[in-house]
């Protein structure tokens, strides 16, 4: 894996301070009765407004900007003109975009009106260990501190972590080397330098971690069910304490 430069951590940093920007502009749009349609091209048209390039798209043959994935869709939720919004829902929405030819990658989760008291926890849970997991990627620590801190926090929350996806390296490419398991035992895998570039991504379920994949071949839902998290900022490796590029 490369250590980024400096030219390559600031084109980065501009899609990602781009990307927050629009995923908190959105905030508001994401109400009862707009399709998650509605939200995918709200964003593209953003993303190319601001002379980036949506990543996602064409991607493994994928056809939009973003992912869009409600209550027990873990994942890779494609938007659709019949996922209508409905008071109460879990919305997650990633999304990557390029500027001159740097990645980054983000998910924010948004509550359609009231929401249930497991969705706050659950959605509570993955944001507290996306910020521990962040505080431990720095120069001297193993890859795989990362992964513990987040498989400790979710499971003593009562949670379980998903297995069968994780967070990458990034930069030029969306997926680089090498790939970060939310799960597994501290102090193992390549020490930590500054200069990588992670997208770090919990993705926890309210009960079994088992996952199924659709017939779209995309969609990934818990197999049981239950409520599914995810959140993800790209972050830069740095002395003391790591930069978030995807955060205003």
């Amino acid at each position: 894996m490369l250590i980024k430069n400096k030219g390559a951590i600031e084109k980065m940093h501009m899609a990602g301070q781009h990307l927050a920007q629009i995923l908190h502009n959105v905030a508001d749009k994401v109400v009862a009765g707009t399709t998650t349609l509605d939200l995918d091209a709200l964003i593209e048209q953003e993303i190319v407004s601001r002379g980036l390039k949506p990543a996602c798209k064409g991607y493994a043959g994928y056809r939009h900007a973003t992912c869009i994935s409600v209550n027990d869709v873990i994942v890779h939720g494609i938007p659709s003109k019949e996922n209508i919004l409905k008071c109460g829902d879990f919305v997650k929405i990633d999304v990557t975009a390029s500027y001159k030819s740097y990645c980054a990658d983000m998910t924010r989760y948004f509550f359609v009106g009231q929401t249930s008291e497991v969705v706050q926890r659950l959605a509570a849970t993955a944001q507290r260990a996306l910020d521990a997991a962040i505080d431990v990627a720095v120069p001297g620590n193993k890859l795989s501190d990362i992964s513990a801190c987040v498989q400790e926090i979710v499971e003593r929350d009562g949670f379980s972590v998903v297995k069968v996806f994780s967070g990458h390296g990034i930069g030029k490419n969306l997926h680089e080397e090498p790939d970060i398991p939310n799960y597994g035992k501290p102090g193992k895998g390549i020490v930590l330098r500054e200069g990588m570039a992670f997208a770090i991504e919990p993705m926890i379920t309210e009960r079994s971690c088992d996952v199924v994949v659709m017939a779209d071949g995309w969609t990934a839902k818990t197999a049981d069910g239950g409520l599914a998290a995810h959140v993800e900022d790209t972050i830069i490796v740095r002395s003391g304490k790591a930069q978030i590029l995807t955060r205003l």
